[in-house]
């Protein structure tokens, strides 16, 4: 670029990083980011795993909603014992990474839950 008293390389302002030719219209790819502590992890996941579990995932969504809850509040949902003590204090172990990949975890949960359970827990999805 001339006249502007600076010059870009051929690769300029894509920092380096070359777009295969033909890969118009891919989606982003989030980078993965590594666990910090994979064994407090996989506790807490296992707890999201038992209750996201088919057979009882009913029963937790009702808790939620006697706790008057809405099943996005993952916060809430934690700190009221819904996904046991021990996931509680687990949760509470690990750092800021690793928490905000369980909060994003237990979000794609919520959104995983056959369409015929969702719909018997319509207010609990509410977003209002």
């Amino acid at each position: 670029m001339k006249g502007h008293g600076f010059s870009f390389p051929d690769q300029s302002l894509n920092h380096g990083t070359l777009v295969p030719e033909g890969s118009h219209g891919t989606m982003f790819e989030q980078a993965t980011i590594p666990i910090q502590d994979e064994k407090t992890f996989a506790e807490v996941r296992q707890a999201l795993d038992n209750v996201f579990a088919p057979a009882r995932v009913s029963e937790f969504l009702r808790n939620v909603a006697r706790a008057g809850l809405r099943v996005r509040q993952f916060e809430g949902v934690l700190a009221s014992g819904l996904l046991g003590s021990q996931a509680q204090r687990s949760y509470a172990a690990l750092g800021d990474g690793d928490r905000g990949q369980i909060r994003e975890l237990y979000l794609r949960r919520v959104e995983q839950v056959a369409p015929d359970v969702r719909q018997k827990f319509f207010r609990l999805y509410a977003s209002y």
